[in-house]
């Protein structure tokens, strides 16, 4: 039974949640920002589920789980709130809560399987080494989430070909993907960010389609 740290002001709503949860096979591990997170329980966590503010502590909260424990991290937030999420997120939900889909991006994260080749993709500026998950823009390792990381491999391993936001919903997030496509915008607008200067272009928006990698 997979254990996930839920961080959150308890409350009828995150009780609720909780309860679903344990009944698609998950065990809940209640806490707050003012836990200590060394706490025995949290060594054999497979996620970290966290009620969402923009404030410091949320980040600090998920910097350490990221950093630290190396865990996955799912947001609870509202829409008015996606463009804010920190970079240690690697995944969210909106409020109201649909139960099945949380379980079901949960366990994508938690049994998402390592690359099956372990080849570096290397195109313009950018390095993927899949062995190692780590990402290199113009020579410096670049700090990304898990959706951004597999955003970039999949749009790298295809230079040149255009993919609309579906998809890109479908290769990157899965078909039984609930969320709309302004995930994707939000994705690619948080990677240009990390990857791109206005020297070094590698993602192109095509007009009223999608995105294509064009390799800098």
């Amino acid at each position: 039974m997979p254990n996930i740290i839920v961080v959150a002001q308890q409350n009828n709503e995150i009780t609720q949640l909780c309860s679903e949860l344990n009944r698609y096979g998950f065990n809940c591990l209640m806490m707050n920002n003012d836990n200590d997170f060394e706490q025995v329980g949290t060594k054999t966590a497979s996620l970290l589920l966290i009620e969402y503010t923009d404030s410091p502590d949320t980040e600090a909260v998920c910097r350490y789980f990221h950093l630290e424990k190396r865990l996955k991290i799912i947001a609870l937030t509202t829409r008015e709130k996606i463009d804010s999420l920190n970079k240690y997120i690697d995944d969210f939900i909106v409020k109201p809560f649909d139960t099945r889909e949380l379980v079901i991006r949960a366990k994508r994260l938690i049994t998402k399987v390592e690359d099956v080749t372990k080849v570096q993709i290397i195109t313009g500026g950018i390095i993927i080494d899949p062995d190692k998950f780590e990402v290199y823009a113009n020579g410096k390792l670049v700090s990304l989430t898990f959706k951004e990381y597999e955003l970039l491999k999949f749009l790298a391993s295809h230079p040149g070909r255009v993919f609309t936001r579906d998809n890109l919903l479908n290769q990157v997030w899965s078909e039984d993907y609930f969320g709309g496509d302004r995930t994707v915008d939000v994705h690619i607008r948080r990677l240009r960010s990390k990857i791109e200067d206005p020297s070094h272009i590698y993602i192109e928006t095509v007009r009223n389609i999608g995105y294509r990698f064009i390799g800098g």
